[in-house]
């Protein structure tokens, strides 16, 4: 693959049970257990989840009409069965607002189709994880 498609980020212990992520722009990122207030490996996940989901719609959507308010609510069910464990039945909920008007009618309109493309081909971490791929482990 090339330098264009790569995507990665650094992670380094700061405490017990507690780590930072660190991506090539910079930015920092807490990343905790879940005995504080730092967000999981999983909390991190379903926020990549909403955060893409957020973004697609919101590029599609803001073309029309600017929302009054947009929310975007992620669940999903973690297990342990013969697959090891992992999360179930993820669903991802948009609630958007858009203005009275022609452009908020507009908006409105495309909501449906710009959700769906998002599902089935613009968000990366949700076609990710419906698709699937191989995870290499290393020790360095």
């Amino acid at each position: 693959m090339s330098d264009e498609t790569l995507r990665q980020l650094d992670l380094t212990q700061i405490g017990e049970g507690r780590y930072k992520a660190v991506n090539a722009r910079g930015g920092v990122l807490p990343v905790g257990s879940g005995d504080d207030p730092d967000f999981t490996p999983v909390e991190l996940m379903l926020a990549a989840l909403a955060g893409c989901t957020a973004i697609d719609v919101g590029l599609i959507t803001g073309k029309r009409a600017r929302p009054e308010a947009f929310d975007v609510h992620v669940e999903g069910n973690k297990v342990r069965d013969d697959g090891g464990s992992h999360l179930v039945d993820l669903s991802v909920t948009v609630a958007i607002r858009f203005p009275q008007g022609e452009a908020g009618d507009a908006a409105r309109a495309v909501l449906p189709r710009a959700l769906q493309q998002t599902g089935d081909r613009l968000c990366t971490v949700g076609r990710t994880l419906q698709l699937g791929t191989t995870i290499e482990y290393h020790q360095s």
